[in-house]
């Protein structure tokens, strides 16, 4: 199932900078983490789907770059969001 308005809205409250951000990198990190992890919810009862593994391949390159660049911009900011997405373990 795809993450509902709802559930974006709260995200987006959650990871802004600002009252009206939506297109900071924590924001977009913590968007695209959501549908990546629902995705990988649905290849666990559709294994062949491998049109869709496309799709999933595509976010999390772009969340990569969107990591790196957190990275090199902001090194306290890309902790905090590593930390509170739980993304490395």
């Amino acid at each position: 199932m795809a993450v509902t308005n709802n559930q974006k809205a709260q995200l987006v409250k959650d990871y802004q900078r600002a009252k009206d951000d939506t297109g900071s990198p924590e924001v977009q990190i913590a968007l695209l983490t959501a549908r990546i992890t629902d995705l990988t919810e649905h290849f666990k009862t559709h294994v062949k789907d491998h049109h869709s593994r496309r799709g999933l391949l595509r976010m999390v390159s772009r969340r990569r770059k969107l990591l790196d660049y957190l990275k090199r911009a902001n090194a306290d900011k890309y902790r905090q969001v590593i930390d509170r997405l739980g993304l490395r373990k």
